[in-house]
């Protein structure tokens, strides 16, 4: 089926000049040809996978090419390969509002969840509480399971509207998604924090709907851990590399249950016995994955190139359009808003319930509009303000309307459920 052949003259209701104009008035609307976008589709998925960034096309070829092909193995010293999560580490801080020698690219989300699990438990002994959200992300409430299993820890999971009670003067660690995976809805980072400490608990903040889409300052909120995936708003590719955050008051206490050999003190003494090394580079496990922070490092430079505070106000403008022309054109379709309508009070993201979200949004996508779908019924809709513009949205609600009245999405075929949905 090809995508609906949709005007934009014809969009009545959608006041579609205002579209135009906004995107003519958009500051930001220059780094969308930073994108190798394919033509004909309209993408509302970078709350998922960011899509690739032209430099990382020609960076990756450099690499693979020079670096790898021709340097081997001398490349981890002449390439800087040895000091890649160090390097990217330093790029990132600034996005989340940290120092330089806060953070490193490590490993996976999970991985530095568990990592980081531990070590908080460590840094508050006599403590055994730990207090998580009901509903979290999935992978966060599974590694928080796996050291249920494995440590002596009363794992907590409540509903949102009871984690302010839930902290005690027993919790030892407080675990939150700064933006939810489902809802998009957003915690208060800053009050979240001060209540944890408030009660002698240490926070770990998942950052992975937050970075480069929602302005982060850590240090000015006395936040303790975070961690942050690298492939959403910073663009880093399928699978890229995790980041990991470790305030520096805690750095000479911080220790990690991964001790691999990128994390010793030297290496390269082939020492029998762990030594940690200084600061974040004891996060370190394994030999990094060059390919992967290569491709994270050009993503995370185009994030740096713009004002965090006007991807944030241009990310409001579009999901605020969004759900304005889903809320006049969609009336009766079965939709509810699943993100909260206050613009503060949300991330980068719009969710609409419905029941039939599974083949709406498969039709959605045949149709050229990439959005994703979240079990059970949760259709979600990102808006990353360096390629996103008004015309999309205006256009993947129209699409959208028309997927509605002309029931395509009851095709059997959209039934049939990929091991990725």
């Amino acid at each position: 089926m090809s995508p609906l052949r949709i005007s934009m003259q014809t969009i009545s209701g959608i006041d579609v000049l205002d579209a135009e104009q906004l995107d003519a008035a958009d500051p930001l609307r220059a780094m969308r040809e930073r994108f190798d976008l394919p033509e004909g589709v309209i993408y509302l998925n970078g709350n998922s996978l960011g899509p690739l960034p032209k430099a990382t096309k020609q960076r990756m070829a450099e690499v693979v090419g020079q670096e790898w092909g021709a340097g081997l193995i001398r490349s981890w010293n002449t390439a800087g390969w040895v000091d890649l999560p160090q390097r990217l580490g330093a790029l990132i801080a600034p996005l989340i509002g940290a120092e330089s020698d806060e953070v490193i690219v490590a490993d996976s989300t999970s991985v530095n969840l568990f990592k980081l699990i531990h070590a908080g438990l460590k840094l508050n002994p006599g403590r055994s509480k730990v207090v998580t959200e009901l509903g979290n992300f999935p992978t966060d409430l599974y590694v928080l399971q796996g050291v249920e299993r494995d440590a002596s820890i009363d794992l907590c999971a409540v509903p949102r509207e009871r984690i302010i009670s839930a902290i005690d003067d027993q919790t030892a660690l407080v675990v939150l998604t700064h933006v939810h995976y489902k809802s998009g809805e957003m915690f208060d980072l800053e009050a979240l924090t001060a209540r944890a400490h408030s009660a002698g608990a240490l926070i770990l903040w998942d950052l992975s709907h937050s970075t480069g889409a929602v302005p982060v300052n850590l240090d000015a909120a006395g936040a303790d851990l975070a961690v942050g995936c690298g492939y959403k708003y910073l663009n880093g590719g399928p699978g890229a590399p995790s980041f990991l955050y470790v305030a520096k008051r805690h750095q000479a206490r911080f220790e990690q249950p991964l001790t691999g050999w990128f994390g010793h003190a030297a290496p390269f003494a082939m020492s029998d016995q762990f030594e940690p090394a200084e600061g974040m580079t004891r996060a370190l496990c394994g030999t990094p994955p060059v390919l992967g922070c290569v491709a994270l490092e050009e993503g995370v430079r185009l994030a740096r190139e713009v004002d965090m505070a006007a991807v944030r106000r241009k990310s409001i403008e579009l999901s605020e359009f969004f759900i304005e022309q889903v809320e006049a054109r969609l009336i009766g379709c079965g939709f509810e808003l699943a993100s909260p309508r206050a613009p503060e009070l949300r991330g980068s993201q719009v969710s609409l319930k419905h029941a039939e979200a599974y083949p709406i949004m498969q039709s959605l996508i045949e149709h050229g509009v990439i959005g994703d779908f979240r079990a059970p019924d949760i259709l979600r809709f990102g808006f990353a303000p360096l390629y996103t513009r008004f015309v999309d949205v205006a256009q993947a609600v129209l699409v959208l309307e028309q997927v509605m009245i002309s029931q395509s999405w009851r095709d059997p075929r959209f039934r049939v459920r990929g091991r990725v949905t």
